[in-house]
């Protein structure tokens, strides 16, 4: 990607570089790598260290966090114009990785690397500000998600997260366990109690809701 072209790019997605000095948005132009990913790739994982700030420019991330037994829990997505959280952590705090980043579908990102990631901290409100800001959505988006895992029960939160992907939901039974924090077995059971009750129809790696009115009453807690 050239350089115009990725600034044009990036002060679209990032507005918080319109903010900043020419010379710092020069500087982000000049020392960020521009990194392409195809779909599946492990972008980080756990207990690797932080090799630079990243900002998505396209495609999907999903930030898991998983046990020994393979099971995973999603704690969140990152979409474009949107950054990691724990990589600023990380960079912050100078830990490693907790989770693990992986890819959804083709990516592209533009990383600063933690000297200039830090001095823009140091330097610019307006860089500090959308840092902590981050920090601020994030928090919320994973207390929602403890507040999901203990009050709610699964038939519950399968319904809610069918709803918010549209009327016709393209994944599979695993992905949809995944972004649960269960097993795929316990998820395929739900959905074909679903099924047998009207509400959704299955077919192959898509759902499609015929009821969204049954759903929306049993994710109501």
């Amino acid at each position: 990607m050239k350089i115009p072209e990725l600034k044009e790019k990036l002060l679209q997605l990032f507005p918080v570089f319109e903010k900043l000095p020419a010379a710092a948005l020069d500087e982000i132009l000049r020392e960020g790598t521009v990194r392409q990913a195809p779909a599946g790739t492990v972008l980080f994982e756990s207990a690797s260290p932080c090799t630079g700030f990243p900002m998505l420019l396209d495609g999907r991330v999903r930030v898991v966090k998983s046990a020994p037994s393979g099971r995973e829990v999603q704690l969140y997505r990152i979409t474009p114009g949107e950054s990691c959280l724990l990589s600023s952590s990380c960079l912050l705090g100078g830990s490693p990785y907790s989770a693990t980043g992986l890819a959804e579908t083709e990516v592209t990102l533009l990383a600063l690397p933690p000297a200039l990631f830090h001095r823009l901290l140091a330097e610019h409100k307006q860089f500090r500000d959308y840092v902590f800001g981050l920090f601020s959505e994030r928090l919320a988006d994973l207390m929602s998600l403890v507040e999901a895992v203990t009050f709610y029960k699964l038939d519950q939160r399968l319904a809610a997260l069918l709803l918010g992907k549209g009327e016709l939901v393209r994944t599979t039974h695993q992905g949809l366990a995944d972004e649960l924090g269960s097993v795929r077995e316990m998820v395929s059971r739900l959905l074909s109690s679903f099924q047998d009750r009207g509400w959704v129809e299955l077919g192959r790696e898509q759902i499609r809701i015929t009821d969204a009115a049954a759903l929306r009453k049993l994710a109501q807690p």
